[in-house]
């Protein structure tokens, strides 16, 4: 019985996909839930399962195909590889199904050739064998060691759920030191030898182009314009010096800056609206509610998921979305509602080191909050010239509907909250 593979139903939001690879080819043996090809949207990939286990009979579409939900993708010979698996193969210790039915009829080893095999080798291989194609994926992107990963599965197989909180859990504990002498990676395009002078053309992906097609879109349709201030972080860093123990030990998650930036900039929105509001044709539309978006760096491009109801949520419930959100994003299993919306967005640049920047309003937002590098400077306070972590903050606004005195006693407020952090205790 053959059993068709179609495009699933996209959001309402998306017209379109463009089809990326396909994993498997014609006369391929596949699992039921297995990942057959992925499909890039303007803001996430999606992955489509096989609906049943069987033979990869016909592929109906290549790779850079445009397609559209419903689409007939593939057709799948039901059963045909769900057979016994050929007598011996079970006496090879940690071989995967998917390896033993591919295996030749005549390729069968004994239990004596399998045990004289070198030890770590068929570790190595025991370790791979426990991974589920869609974490054998993930795990190939992310270059995680598949032995590092608790799996939750029977056997211990690693499921790519698993895979995915391992990397969100990562991305909480303190980024590990680089070894020094890593070799760098080299760029695409990157002349193998001097004297070489070549060029590669590749198209954009989708995020790619859509990341481009929005920036223009709100530098061509909005007044925008950036103030800039500073703020004195030696407040906050005695506060999570003085909690950060107990704050990861109580809630699993460390206590980073982010939730203080948040927590400041929803204080700030609450006193002008105006710079959580967005324009719709020739009305000005004041959203009641705080979702702030957090810019997320991953190789295909920036993505913006949605922190909802911010004000709402603990210091903790904040980290953890954040870490989640980073871990998920990476993995790219985040999903397009968590990148929908947002009133109000904030970016931090000075984790590659910027110490000042103009950032892009994400439309129809009209303002977006830049964090910076922290910098030990000179500053001077109660007349002694004395050593502060200091920060620029920016924020870029539509001046259509937010006036610059506005926009400064915005940052004003940042800034007071970030200088004395009981004001977001006490709401003052």
């Amino acid at each position: 019985m053959t059993i068709e593979v179609r495009v699933p139903q996209l959001p309402e939001s998306v017209a379109d996909a463009t089809l990326v690879s396909w994993h498997k080819k014609p006369g391929d043996a596949v699992a039921r839930d297995e990942n057959l090809v992925d499909l890039e949207t303007d803001k996430v990939v999606l992955e489509v399962p096989a609906p049943t286990g069987g033979i990869l009979k016909e592929i109906k579409l290549g790779d850079g195909t445009t397609v559209t939900s419903g689409q007939l993708l593939a057709v799948i010979e039901e059963g045909s590889a769900l057979g016994a698996p050929p007598p011996g193969a079970a006496a090879v210790p940690g071989a995967s199904a998917p390896a033993i039915m591919a295996a030749p009829s005549g390729a069968t080893v004994s239990a004596k050739e399998a045990a004289k095999s070198d030890g770590v080798g068929a570790a190595a291989s025991g370790a791979a064998a426990k991974l589920s194609p869609a974490a054998k994926r993930v795990v190939e992107e992310n270059k995680v060691d598949p032995k590092a990963v608790a799996g939750s599965g029977r056997d211990g197989r690693v499921s790519k759920s698993d895979v995915v909180n391992y990397l969100s859990a990562k991305d909480a504990a303190p980024a590990a030191k680089a070894p020094s002498g890593a070799p760098a990676s080299k760029a695409p395009g990157t002349p193998a030898a001097r004297g070489v002078r070549s060029e590669q053309r590749v198209p954009m992906t989708r995020l790619r182009a859509r990341i481009a097609e929005r920036m223009v879109q709100a530098q061509a349709t909005q007044a925008l314009l950036t103030s800039f201030n500073e703020v004195d972080l030696q407040a906050v860093n005695e506060l999570r010096g003085r909690y950060k123990d107990l704050f990861e030990k109580q809630y699993g998650v460390k206590l980073g800056f982010m939730s203080f930036f948040t927590k400041a900039c929803v204080e700030a929105l609450k006193k002008f609206p105006s710079v959580n509001a967005s324009v719709e044709g020739n009305d000005i539309v004041y959203h009641e509610y705080f979702d702030v978006g957090v810019a997320v760096s991953t190789d295909r491009g920036l993505i913006v998921p949605v922190l909802r109801d911010a004000d709402q949520s603990s210091f903790a419930d904040i980290e953890k979305s954040i870490a989640a959100f980073a871990g998920r994003a990476r993995a790219g299993t985040i999903t397009m509602e968590e990148l929908t919306g947002g009133t109000f967005t904030i970016t931090n640049g000075g984790v590659f080191g910027s110490l000042l920047s103009t950032p892009i309003v994400n439309a129809p937002q009209s303002a977006i909050l830049g964090m910076h590098k922290i910098q030990d400077r000179p500053v001077v306070v109660d007349g002694q010239v004395v050593v502060r972590p200091m920060m620029y903050i920016a924020l870029t606004y539509d001046h259509r509907i937010i006036d610059g005195r506005e926009a400064v006693q915005f940052l004003v407020t940042v800034k007071q909250c970030l200088e004395d952090p009981a004001r977001m205790v006490l709401r003052i």
